[in-house]
């Protein structure tokens, strides 16, 4: 994104060579459209994480997974990850952005963080998940919320050239597969290995760093430009 848009912010009257009258019947200044369809794409994927995310939480309540916890923290924190996107595109500023991104790698990481702990703590004193075909709905439905959220957000990214959608567009897709995981825990504990859970809660707080790494790259690597 040039500085163009930036500039373009001021209300859309230019001259308009020959006739000399304001041109501003029926058009929208580039930088407002973008504002709108940047807190569009954030709005929408903030309501389907969110809703993934209650869902989730309502099902973890039964189950006990520390597998399911991991994932539901992380949906969470990638939720909330709409907000500083959301602020950025409303400021239509690209310092804004810039600062919305380094919020959506610092989220990542705490909800690392705070998964890895939960795991860590679910090894030192075991506890077998129960509800296993809810446990595997509701990686199924992380999986599926993910994977909306993800092409929402990457396909407005791109459109927009906001490397801090985008960032967060492959954070989502990444979170897909990882809720996936939530399905393996459910199959392994079926099989008879509940210590899986907690495994598997550790591996999800590894991916989970991985992303972090990942979406710092992208938001720093632009920014570098």
């Amino acid at each position: 994104m040039s500085g163009g848009a930036e500039q373009s912010i001021a209300p859309g009257h230019h001259s308009h060579g020959g006739g000399g009258h304001g041109h501003s019947h029926g058009l929208v200044d580039p930088a407002i459209r973008r504002s709108r369809a940047g807190l569009a794409a954030v709005g929408v994927s903030l309501g389907v994480l969110g809703a993934t995310a209650t869902i989730q939480g309502a099902i973890y309540v039964t189950t006990g997974s520390v597998a399911l916890l991991a994932d539901l923290i992380h949906n969470f924190g990638d939720a909330a990850t709409a907000i500083p996107l959301g602020i950025a595109f409303l400021l239509r500023s690209e310092r804004a952005e810039r600062i919305a991104g380094l919020f959506v790698v610092a989220a990542i990481f705490i909800s690392a963080c705070v998964a890895g702990v939960e795991a860590v703590s679910r090894l030192i004193n075991p506890e077998t998940p129960t509800h296993l075909w809810a446990l595997a709905t509701a990686g199924a439905i992380g999986y599926l919320g993910n994977w909306i959220a993800a092409r929402i957000r990457t396909r407005a990214g791109r459109r927009l050239d906001s490397p801090a959608l985008v960032a967060d567009g492959n954070h989502a897709r990444a979170d897909a597969y990882v809720s996936l995981a939530v399905i393996a825990s459910a199959v392994v504990v079926a099989l008879g290995l509940p210590i899986a859970d907690a495994l598997i809660g550790l591996g999800i707080t590894l991916v989970i760093l991985k992303i972090t790494w990942d979406s710092w790259r992208t938001v720093r690597g632009h920014h570098a430009h």
